[in-house]
C-alpha cells in the first residue's frame, strides 16, 4: 500500500464495476481481497479528508489518520452492506463525513472549517453562503478531483444533479464576486 503523502489529487476513482467486483470479493473476507478494496478506497478517503481538514491537526488527528479510521470502518461494516442501488462509494462518503465531523467536535472547532478557512475572509464568506450540497459538490468535483458521475455515487444524487448543482453554485460565487 502506498503512504498516504503518495496520494494526489490525479488518482482516479474506483470505477463501479471495479468497485462492486472488489466489495463482493472481501466480503468473503479473503486478506487479499480485502487488501485490493482498501487500495481502491483508500485515496478517495484520504483526498476527502484532507479537502475537509487541509493540513490542519486536529489536537494530534491528522487527515490522513482519519481516512485510515475511515477505511477500518468501512472494513467494519462489509459483513452488513448490502447494495440497495446505490454506490459503495456513498457509504464510504458518509463514513468520512461522519469521521470528520468527530474529529472537529472532538477538537472543539466548527465542524464547516475547510481548507477554505485560510482563504481571503471575504472568500471564505462567499463559500460559507453557499447551501451545504452546493459545498460538498464543490468539494468532491474541485478538490477530490471525482466526475460527475463518481460525485453521484458518493451523494446518492443523479449525475446530472450534480451538474447542475455545481453550475448553479459557481454561478452564484460569480455573482458575488460581482462578476456577470
Amino acid at each position: 500500500m502506498r503512504a498516504a503523502a503518495e496520494v494526489t489529487r490525479g488518482e482516479g476513482v474506483p470505477g463501479p464495476k471495479e468497485l462492486d467486483q472488489a466489495v463482493a470479493a472481501a466480503r468473503t473476507g479473503d486478506p487479499d481481497a480485502i487488501a485490493a478494496l482498501l487500495k481502491l478506497i483508500r485515496p478517495t478517503a484520504v483526498r476527502y479528508c484532507r479537502a475537509r481538514i487541509g493540513d490542519r491537526d486536529l489536537t494530534g488527528v491528522s487527515a490522513d489518520d482519519i481516512a485510515q479510521e475511515v477505511c477500518l470502518t468501512v472494513l467494519k461494516s462489509l459483513p452488513d452492506f448490502e447494495k440497495r442501488g446505490g454506490s459503495f462509494l456513498y457509504l464510504v462518503r458518509s463514513i468520512a463525513a461522519n469521521k470528520v465531523a468527530d474529529a472537529f467536535r472532538a477538537a472543539g472547532i466548527d465542524e464547516h472549517w475547510s481548507p477554505v478557512s485560510e482563504l481571503e475572509p471575504r472568500v471564505r464568506q462567499m463559500l460559507a453562503s453557499l447551501p451545504p450540497l452546493y459545498q460538498e459538490v464543490l468539494r468532491l468535483r474541485i478538490i477530490v478531483g471525482m466526475t460527475a458521475t463518481e460525485t453521484a455515487a458518493a451523494l446518492g444524487i443523479s449525475a446530472g444533479a450534480v451538474r447542475v448543482t455545481q453550475y448553479r453554485a459557481l454561478t452564484r460565487l460569480r455573482t458575488l464576486m460581482g462578476g456577470s
